[in-house]
């Protein structure tokens, strides 16, 4: 349950933003734009959500969310029950709806210094639940680890061959060399793995100064030729994660465009900040190990960033789960 105290807290860091007490109640506006309004007992919270989506917000979670009054259906906007709501959830709510208030190229200089808030274990399984339940999800990931156990080493051809496979696996699209033609992602592979010391502290432990090491390394082998392409930033993101599965969580294009607006080695870099913050967070609601921790969210032998990527995906990537992962 949140409190009026945690709106204020959340409210009020966000530029612009100003409360005033209108009609016995409490409004947070940018301008003459309310954004925020909470109900004369306050225990409901009344936000800015766009109109065309809220039918499905408050189908998925009834009991959670309510449609306005007659009066204010006109408006962007959506009613929560405050005692419904959890803390991460709040957070998400009140910057989106602050979002759509206020010039974009606020909410972008803000929002590049503070990271999106973390899930909650609820939304975590959740989406580990719809995640689960598409056919053969895990099959090339086991793979993978079966043909390069202890772990995976690119100064071993077959290594690279099978980093190959399991990234093509995924939809990478990385052409097979024909017998005789020279391999260049294996050359690349090669020469990049000597490049670079990779940092194996599990997420949620990694220094800022790990994380730039690992944002470089992803510049590096992101920018790998291909003969007429480079290797790209989704597989240079999978193959760090294959690298260092409880290191890295990994990206596709579509969680890199919502979250960082871009793919270079910056947005690299906070990308995995974000999944450290959000690893931590994990852990600390949980009160569990990472192993105990993957087990409880449905995803057992699994690393937690990859329960995170999974997390991104099904909410982010896969579009026609986004509803399921609500409920």
């Amino acid at each position: 349950m949140v409190t009026v105290d945690d709106v204020r807290r959340l409210a009020l860091a966000l530029p612009r933003t100003e409360e005033h007490l209108i009609r016995d109640r409490v409004k947070f506006r940018i301008g003459r734009i309310v954004y925020l309004a909470l109900s004369r007992d306050e225990t409901e919270l009344g936000f800015a959500f766009p109109k065309e989506e809220r039918a499905a917000l408050v189908a998925s979670e009834p009991e959670k969310f309510s449609l306005p009054g007659a009066g204010d259906m006109r408006y962007h906007w959506v009613h929560a029950r405050m005692a419904a709501l959890g803390t991460a959830e709040l957070g998400e709510l009140i910057t989106d709806a602050w979002r759509m208030c206020v010039p974009a190229k606020v909410a972008r200089a803000h929002l590049e210094d503070a990271l999106p808030p973390a899930p909650g274990l609820g939304r975590l399984r959740a989406a580990a639940a719809v995640f689960g339940e598409f056919p053969g999800v895990d099959r090339s990931w086991h793979a993978l680890v079966a043909d390069t156990a202890p772990g995976l080493d690119l100064s071993g051809a077959a290594h690279r061959t099978a980093l190959h496979r399991w990234l093509n696996a995924w939809g990478c699209r990385i052409r097979y060399p024909r017998e005789g033609e020279p391999d260049p992602l294996g050359a690349g592979l090669d020469a990049w793995w000597a490049r670079h010391v990779l940092p194996a502290a599990p997420l949620a432990a990694l220094t800022d100064r790990e994380i730039g090491l690992l944002a470089a390394a992803y510049a590096d082998l992101a920018a790998l030729p291909l003969g007429r392409r480079t290797l790209g930033p989704t597989a240079a993101a999978k193959a760090l994660f294959a690298l260092r599965p409880r290191t890295v969580m990994p990206w596709d294009a579509a969680i890199a465009a919502r979250l960082h607006g871009g793919r270079d080695e910056r947005a690299f870099g906070r990308h995995l900040r974000t999944g450290r913050a959000w690893a931590r967070a994990a852990l600390a609601e949980s009160g569990l190990d990472e192993d105990a921790l993957t087990a409880g969210l449905g995803r057992p032998g699994l690393p937690l960033a990859k329960v995170l990527d999974e997390y991104l995906y099904v909410t982010l990537s896969h579009s026609p789960q986004k509803a399921q992962v609500r409920a």
